[in-house]
């Protein structure tokens, strides 16, 4: 089995934020879906990303919500809401990779996945979120 790049990690794992949205199964049975579908490749780190995101929610949707500007939640396209949850997990819950690197794998998310205007309103939205938390050093966590 061939090694997962971190884009494939957090594409899989966005996939599964994806379909969390619109599915009522657990956590646990949408990775066993997942599984046994094979049409996407669940490793631990993809796994701990996408419990990662379902773990944490309501404090992502919370800042994800304070740094809207003109926006509700409730406009986000499922797209937009899946790469935003995602990127702030990242940003907030993970130490190894940089925060700059975060947003820019989430916007080439949206180049894929959203639509095009979607592409800025989300590197706007995990722009604000960074300069928030950097400003604010404390409150980045482990």
């Amino acid at each position: 089995m061939k090694k997962l790049t971190r884009h494939q990690m957090r594409e899989n794992a966005f996939i599964l934020v994806f379909e969390r949205i619109f599915n009522d199964d657990s956590p646990s049975e949408l990775l066993e879906t997942a599984r046994e579908n094979e049409e996407l490749e669940i490793t631990p780190e993809v796994e701990s990303m996408f419990l990662g995101v379902v773990r944490h929610q309501q404090e992502i949707d919370e800042l994800i919500s304070a740094n809207l500007k003109k926006w509700k939640m409730e406009r986000i396209s499922k797209v937009s809401l899946a790469i935003l949850r995602l990127g702030v997990y990242e940003i907030v819950y993970s130490e190894d990779v940089d925060d700059d690197i975060v947003v820019s794998e989430c916007v080439k998310l949206a180049g894929d996945f959203a639509y095009e205007e979607d592409i800025s309103f989300i590197n706007g939205v995990l722009g604000s979120i960074v300069r928030s938390l950097n400003a604010k050093p404390a409150e980045k966590q482990g």
